[in-house]
């Protein structure tokens, strides 16, 4: 057995060179990345032990929510172990006989799109979806075409032989993608970590100013919620489930009054608590 086929593997969807790649080499540098050609697939390979570890985008500051995580993550039953912060910056790429003249199309992911829109307009050229960024140049270098470009990573580029047209093409300097790290086994962070996020799900009972009840617990304790979200459950339009992160530790007493009360007006069962990690340091820039 090769020594490289001993390393833990970190699964990711996308092709090699995509964000999510690059996430898991930085933050997992003795795992071997397992690319994915979709999340629930990313998923299946931590749940059946194929990988160890997930790298899974949830959220990016300029467009917001990754479609489908927040309903899917529950789904899988996987835990969240760890966060974290990728800053973002797109390359704008093509063959290398191409110029910013000669090329017609521009191709990518969906977010990566909506993160270029300036340049995109710029340029005059047509948007084209697909399915990740990575991808996009794979396709872009195996058409050669030079109408075509993507945009993608450097490591992309130098993966797939393409050359950089435009260099860090996204709209915002701010742009990063924030990525939880899903194991099959839960494992909390300590209570003496400085920092900690406890992520969870529920549904509130269908009865009057229920999420304002809710949500009261949190704010009498001086629990900090950093972020909700909700979707609906089965297509239902009358049942709701929310997403949630907040900053301290269940064991703590104030959250563990919170969430005493949260599940008092919650739908039987339906609390769910998806994960108790340390907090990233990326944080530590938040005004």
């Amino acid at each position: 057995m090769s020594k490289k086929s001993k390393r833990r593997r970190i699964a990711f969807q996308g092709e090699p060179g995509a964000n999510s790649h690059i996430a898991c080499r930085e933050a997992y540098p003795n795992y071997e990345p397992l690319p994915c050609a979709t999340f629930e697939d990313a998923f299946a390979a931590v749940r059946f032990g194929r990988a160890a570890l997930a790298m899974i985008p949830i959220d990016n500051s300029v467009a917001g929510r990754v479609a489908d995580i927040h309903h899917l993550m529950p789904a899988s039953r996987l835990h969240i172990v760890a966060e974290w912060f990728l800053p973002v910056q797109h390359q704008l790429m093509a063959l290398k006989g191409a110029t910013l003249k000669t090329i017609k199309t521009v191709e990518s992911h969906v977010h990566a799109l909506g993160q270029c829109r300036n340049i995109i307009r710029k340029l005059g050229v047509k948007a084209v979806v697909a399915a990740d960024t990575a991808g996009a140049a794979r396709e872009v270098a195996e058409a050669g075409d030079i109408s075509r470009a993507a945009l993608a990573t450097k490591l992309a580029a130098l993966i797939y032989g393409l050359k950089i047209l435009k260099k860090d093409v996204a709209d915002q300097a701010h742009n990063t993608t924030r990525f939880v790290v899903l194991a099959r086994e839960p494992k909390w962070a300590s209570r003496k970590e400085k920092r900690v996020v406890t992520t969870f799900v529920f549904e509130v009972r269908n009865i009057p100013a229920a999420l304002y009840k809710a949500l009261g617990g949190f704010a009498t304790n001086g629990v900090n919620m950093t972020k909700l979200e909700s979707y609906m459950v089965d297509g239902s339009f009358s049942a709701t489930q929310f997403y949630a992160d907040v900053q301290g530790h269940p064991k703590q007493r104030g959250l563990e009054l919170a969430l005493e009360e949260l599940e008092f007006v919650s739908q039987p069962k339906s609390l769910r608590i998806l994960g108790v990690y340390p907090a990233h340091r990326f944080r530590e820039t938040f005004k």
